[in-house]
């Protein structure tokens, strides 16, 4: 079975993200949980932005011992340099370094030519490799780079001593085939990439940043840039808590599986939403409110039966307490049973009938139906029945 190794960038691209600003301890809290979830490589930060990212880098440095430790920089010596300032203290190094490939970033944004892009990534990466002993380059916007000027930007950094290539998917632009396409055409180009580790970071923009992952995962990528709850710049990155339970679920067709620890994904969810304060939507894969919930009678009375029948992994695997059968106007039965059933209720049919005829009431009314509710309700229909029983012996 092939690992994929899992790179966390919740710290840096994640922090990017309006809204998602840290602070150091906050740093630290959250990297623990990532060492705990078990990633292989946490990106910490990008130094040379401000005074505070550096210190961010430095603290994490410090603080995690088991996983390697990243930070960003520019194919530019004063980013390296700041970088390996922040990166001095860590167990457990990496350098990355990256520079934009595509035409349209070098002529609007970077105004330079290829040869001059070609001859920069040569240098910088010689550079970080003569400082770290691992270093990675992306290439910036490769998935709108021309794929042969792409092969000669990653050739070069390569050579340069990189033996990690990112090739991202900056701005959420490609579609599954063409994104796996471009990887299988620099693995050829690369000779088959033995020694080299390849890469894949993709943005949301299109809702495809899941989707193009599995791709490049297919191409024979065996890194993958994710982020807790896919926060990141603009519509967020691929979520790394969706990307390694689709390959746990579904590891006897895809031949990988990657070191994270399943049960942990929930509370490394719930951490990073105390910390910036914005929650996930309910229906969010793995970790949202209605991952494991279950309104519709139907699904309720599968779930009773055989949790495989409407739930592919159970809660408890990824740190979900555990599932809730959610009473409302479309549940069944089977599902209120169970419940006055664990509030210490044992209802005869005809009880039972007459609270289910009660709760499809007030969920019409109310939409949701609470326990506090049904404890009403039962604690109705039970004591009526106690009344009929006195007046019967009477």
């Amino acid at each position: 079975m092939d690992i994929v190794r899992i790179f966390d960038t919740t710290l840096r691209d994640g922090e990017q993200s309006p809204g998602f600003s840290m602070s150091v301890p906050e740093k630290i809290r959250m990297a623990h949980q990532l060492e705990s979830l078990g990633v292989d490589v946490i990106e910490s930060g990008f130094p040379i932005a401000s005074k505070g990212d550096l210190e961010g880098v430095r603290a994490v440095c410090r603080e995690i011992r088991g996983c390697t430790v990243a930070a960003l920089a520019r194919a530019r010596r004063d980013d390296i340099d700041a970088a390996l300032e922040g990166l001095a203290a860590a167990a457990h190094p990496r350098l990355h370094t990256f520079l934009a490939t595509s035409d349209l970033h070098l002529h609007y944004k970077l105004r330079l030519t290829r040869e001059e892009c070609l001859e920069a990534i040569s240098n910088n990466v010689r550079y970080a490799r003569e400082r770290c002993a691992e270093v990675e380059f992306s290439a910036e916007d490769a998935s709108r780079t021309e794929i042969g000027f792409l092969c000669e930007a990653v050739g070069r950094a390569v050579k340069a001593g990189a033996t990690i290539i990112n090739l991202p998917d900056t701005v959420g632009y490609a579609v599954p085939e063409e994104y796996a396409a471009m990887f299988r055409h620099v693995i050829d180009y690369l000779d088959g990439a033995n020694g080299i580790t390849l890469s894949a970071h993709c943005h949301d923009d299109l809702g495809l940043g899941v989707a193009n992952t599995l791709a490049a995962v297919q191409a024979g990528v065996r890194q993958l840039e994710l982020t807790i709850n896919g926060i990141g710049e603009r519509a967020g990155n691929a979520a790394l808590e969706e990307v390694v339970v689709l390959l746990n679920v579904r590891q006897a067709t895809l031949g990988v599986n990657t070191n994270v620890h399943l049960d942990q994904l929930y509370a490394a969810s719930r951490l990073l939403t105390e910390i910036t304060g914005a929650q996930v939507a309910p229906n969010k894969a793995i970790v949202g409110a209605n991952a494991f919930a279950h309104e519709a009678g139907i699904h309720q009375d599968g779930i009773l039966k055989n949790p495989l029948t409407y739930e592919i992994i159970s809660p408890e695997a990824v740190g979900v307490p555990k599932r809730l059968l959610v009473l409302g106007k479309h549940s069944g039965r089977n599902a209120l049973r169970a419940t006055l059933v664990d509030l210490g209720y044992q209802p005869s049919q005809e009880e039972l009938d007459e609270c289910y005829k009660r709760v499809v009431t007030l969920a019409d009314e109310s939409k949701n139906v609470t326990n506090r509710d049904v404890l009403a309700i039962a604690h109705q229909v039970m004591r009526k029945r106690g009344s009929e029983t006195k007046v019967a012996a009477e």
